[in-house]
């Protein structure tokens, strides 16, 4: 059913923006990106060194986490949230996972995803970093007990090998060196790397944009997915699964697309 809704809305792109302008009058907090534009090579690399620090942005890590709250009540009230679910299923299906396992998540926002966790009873020991001092302070509020840190993504102050678990929590979309993101991703993971939410094309160039998160502008990569895997097994990294979240092709031969998928590694050496 699903597939056929996302055909038929490819077939129909007024009726997608319709409905769209429906959800997010019901639903003003679900639009979280807007006002998207294609960057060309030229301007990407200058809109990326002007928006660089976009998401240390003091009111984003509020906004945020409105919207993150609403999502944690619905869950705790046993619906569904795609995001969480896709998350907790390649967390429990790691091979030999054992109890108390650390894990560390690399651009970790507020940390709510140690609610979702511990909602879901997984006995994973869990750590947070973030580059955003704001939304690591907003972080330790939320979370006193837990383990916080702010770092940078792509210099990530830990030693090799130092977590179980290393999750990438939807921040290489927002570096322009993301590459080295995946490397250090790699370095401080003993066993498990996973990079969640990734937005990726196929049969097209990687593409830049820049948008509005939470009103605030930004830029976004959608990695080449070819690409993207040859630097994963660059870092040392063995992809195991790959889960969809959201596809869409964009020609009959289902050549070109684009879809958001959370890739689950092992570190070459383990």
């Amino acid at each position: 059913m699903k597939n056929m809704i996302i055909s038929l809305l490819g077939h129909f792109p007024w009726l997608k923006k319709f409905l769209k302008g429906v959800r997010n009058y019901v639903l003003p907090n679900s639009n979280v990106s807007t006002d998207y534009v294609a960057l060309g090579n030229a301007e990407a690399g200058s809109e990326a060194d002007r928006l660089r620090n976009a998401w240390q942005d003091e009111d984003l890590p509020l906004k945020q986490r409105d919207l993150v709250d609403q999502q944690l009540r619905r869950y705790r009230s046993g619906a569904a949230i795609d995001v969480f679910d896709v998350l907790l299923q390649a967390l429990r299906e790691l091979p030999e996972l054992q109890p108390e396992v650390s894990l560390l998540e690399v651009g970790c926002s507020s940390g709510f995803y140690s609610e979702v966790l511990e909602i879901s009873k997984l006995p994973i020991q869990y750590s947070g970093c973030d580059y955003s001092a704001a939304f690591i302070q907003l972080a330790r509020e939320k979370y006193p007990l837990l383990d916080f840190s702010v770092a940078d993504a792509t210099q990530l102050d830990y030693q090799n090998d130092s977590f179980d678990i290393v999750v990438s929590g939807c921040c290489l979309l927002h570096i322009p060196e993301y590459v080295k993101g995946i490397e250090e991703t790699a370095r401080v993971a003993r066993r498990f790397a996973i990079f969640h939410r990734t937005p990726i094309v196929w049969g097209q160039a990687e593409q830049w944009y820049r948008k509005k998160a939470y009103g605030v502008e930004t830029v976004e990569i959608h990695f080449n997915e070819t690409e993207f895997l040859n630097h994963l097994e660059k870092s040392g990294l063995e992809l195991l699964t790959t889960y969809t979240l959201s596809e869409e092709n964009q020609n009959t031969a289902k050549t070109i697309g684009r879809a958001s998928r959370t890739y689950v590694c092992r570190k070459k050496d383990q």
